[in-house]
């Protein structure tokens, strides 16, 4: 299946300005994008980047040898996405490129949704969307917002079946300091390793699980 991953190559994660820098949080980013296309490649899906910005895809011995395609897109991410739904003839996917903590499994999870409906949505914390399988020809997508409720209005306004994929790896995308802990305890791929080398923690101190470096 071809499955989109939009990414924000250009100023990345912002709001883990309290504990990384720029150039930590482009890094960091990468890696999530990393375990995020090693994912959709080894549960046998064919990846489509759609970046703000030319990038460089970092070395990642999991997927060596393979040609992920990949496509500059500077405008919003609805706008982006929508533009490839009206060209597609086939069943499409999104999966965004901050879910740390997607498996192979993960993926197998969404796309057997999929499978069974016209539009299997992922959704995030806070009434986000983090992936969609869409199958609908006239849908599209409107990721501003509360995502999560619009998308389900516009899969009624076509008459769409949706199925709802409940996984805490797919709600789990990172965009704040606290999100770091769910990585930090679940993770396994390349960003929980560049947390770890980073310095950041566990932090138990206080009455609830938060983080912090140790340099």
């Amino acid at each position: 299946m071809r499955i989109l991953v939009p990414f924000e190559a250009t100023r990345p994660k912002t709001r883990l300005g309290p504990l990384l820098d720029a150039e930590e949080r482009t890094a960091f980013a990468r890696a999530m994008l990393c375990d995020v296309l090693a994912a959709l490649l080894s549960a046998g899906h064919d990846p489509e980047l759609v970046t703000t910005a030319r990038i460089s895809i970092p070395d990642d011995d999991r997927f060596a040898g393979e040609d992920i395609a990949g496509t500059v897109d500077d405008r919003s991410l609805s706008a982006a996405i929508n533009d490839r739904l009206d060209a597609a003839v086939d069943t499409v996917a999104v999966v965004v490129a901050d879910l740390a903590l997607v498996t192979p499994a993960t993926v197998a999870r969404l796309v057997a949704a999929g499978d069974d409906a016209d539009i299997a949505i992922a959704p995030g914390r806070g009434g986000g969307t983090n992936a969609l399988v869409i199958s609908q020809p006239d849908f599209r997508v409107d990721f501003h917002g509360v995502s999560y409720r619009d998308h389900r209005q516009a899969a009624r306004a076509v008459d769409a079946e949706v199925s709802v994929v409940d996984s805490m790896r797919l709600s789990t995308d990172v965009d704040e300091p606290a999100d770091l802990v769910e990585v930090l305890l679940h993770g396994e791929g390349a960003a929980a390793s560049w947390l770890r080398d980073a310095g950041v923690e566990l932090d138990t101190s206080g009455g609830r699980v938060g983080v912090r470096r140790t340099e």
